[in-house]
C-alpha cells in the first residue's frame, strides 16, 4: 500500500526488459554468440535423447537420468535464450505482458528446482553403482528410477506453483522496466507496488530447501565416490573415474554456487550488480556444458553415436546408388 502511494500511478500491462545495457557496440557478436550457444545447447541434448531412446545398451538408470537431465535443459534454455537473442537482436527495446513474464519466471523456477532434484538423484545413482555395486540391480530398479524423476518434475511444479499464486496477487503500477535479460524475480519484485514481504520470505525459504538440500546430497555422494576411487588398484581406471567425477563437481558447483549468490545471500546493492552476470552461468552455460559433461564424453555413447553415423552413411550411399 504504501508503494502504491508513493507512486500513485495505473497498473502498467507489460514490462521492458533492458537487457544488457551499454553494449550497443556489440549487439551483432552477442547475438551471434548467444545463437551458437543455444544452437549447440539445442543439438546437444536432443542427441543425447535420441541416442538413449535409439540404442537397447543405453536403456539403463544412469542414462535415463541424463535423457531426462537433457530435456530439462531443453526447456531451461528454451524458456530464456529465444527472448534474450530477440532482446539483444533489438538492442534492449522489447516488452513482454505481465503475464507472460510471470509465467516465464514459473517455468524458470520450475526447470531450475527440478534440475537440483535431479542432480541429486543422478549423483546418488553414481554413488550406488560404484560405491555398492552388488546392490546396483536393486537400489536402482525401473521403479526407483521412475519415482525420483517424478518426484524431480513434482517438487517444482509444487513449490512454483507456490510462488506463482503469490506473483499473481502483486501489482505492477511502474516503472516498467526490468533490469535483466529475463524476468528473475528479485528485479521483478522492485517494480511491484503492493506488499512483496511474503513473497520474499517465502522465496528465501523455498531457495533454501530446493537448493541446499540436494547441493550437500551431491557434494556426499560424491565425496563417498571419491574415496571409493581412491581405493581402487587399478591407476589408469583410478584417473578416468577421478577425471569424470571432478568433471561432474565442475559444473555442479558453477550450478549450484551462482544459485546461491542470487537467490540465498543477502540482496545488497554490490550482489545486485552481479546477479545479471552470474545468471548467465545457471542459465546459458549449464545447459551447454551439461550433455557434454555428463554423456557426450562417455564411452557408451561415443559408440552409440558411431553406430548412429555409420548406420546414417550407410543409408546415405544406398540412396545415392539407388539413384544412380
Amino acid at each position: 500500500m504504501e508503494k502504491r502511494e508513493q507512486r500513485n500511478l495505473t497498473d502498467i500491462m507489460e514490462f521492458h526488459l533492458v537487457g544488457f545495457v551499454g553494449l550497443c557496440s556489440l549487439q551483432v557478436p552477442l547475438f551471434c554468440l548467444f545463437l551458437l550457444i543455444y544452437v549447440a545447447t539445442m543439438t546437444g541434448n536432443i542427441l543425447i535423447i535420441l541416442l538413449v531412446v535409439a540404442d537397447p545398451h543405453l536403456h539403463t538408470p544412469m542414462y535415463y537420468f541424463l535423457s531426462n537431465l537433457s530435456c530439462l535443459e531443453i526447456c531451461y534454455s528454451s524458456n530464456i535464450l529465444p527472448m534474450m537473442l530477440i532482446n539483444v537482436l533489438y538492442g534492449g527495446r522489447r516488452t513482454i505482458s505481465v503475464t507472460g513474464c510471470i509465467m516465464q519466471h514459473y517455468l524458470f523456477g520450475l526447470f531450475g528446482s527440478s534440475e537440483c532434484c535431479l542432480l541429486a538423484a543422478m549423483s546418488y545413482d553414481r554413488y550406488v553403482a560404484i560405491c555398492k555395486p552388488l546392490h546396483y540391480t536393486i537400489l536402482m530398479n525401473s521403479r526407483v528410477c521412475i519415482q525420483l524423476i517424478a518426484g524431480s518434475w513434482i517438487n517444482g511444479l509444487f513449490v512454483m506453483g507456490i510462488v506463482l499464486y503469490l506473483m499473481c496477487q502483486l501489482k505492477f503500477c511502474g516503472p516498467s522496466e526490468i533490469n535483466h535479460f529475463f524476468c528473475e524475480l528479485n528485479p521483478i519484485l522492485k517494480l511491484a507496488c503492493s506488499d512483496t514481504r511474503l513473497i520474499e520470505l517465502v522465496t528465501i525459504l523455498i531457495s533454501v530447501v530446493c537448493i541446499l538440500p540436494p547441493f550437500f546430497l551431491t557434494l556426499l555422494s560424491y565425496s563417498y565416490i571419491i574415496s571409493t576411487i581412491m581405493r581402487m588398484s587399478s591407476v589408469s581406471g583410478r584417473k578416468k573415474a577421478f577425471s569424470t567425477c571432478s568433471s561432474h563437481l565442475m559444473v555442479v558447483s558453477i550450478f549450484y554456487s551462482t544459485l546461491m549468490i542470487v537467490y540465498i545471500l543477502p540482496k545488497t546493492d554490490g550482489l545486485r550488480n552481479i546477479n545479471k552476470v552470474l545468471s548467465l552461468f545457471y542459465t546459458i552455460l549449464t545447459p551447454l556444458f551439461n550433455p557434454l559433461i555428463y554423456s557426450l564424453r562417455n564411452r557408451e555413447v561415443k559408440e552409440a553415436l558411431r553406430k548412429v553415423v555409420a548406420q546414417l552413411c550407410t543409408i546415405g550411399r544406398m540412396y545415392h546408388h539407388n539413384l544412380a
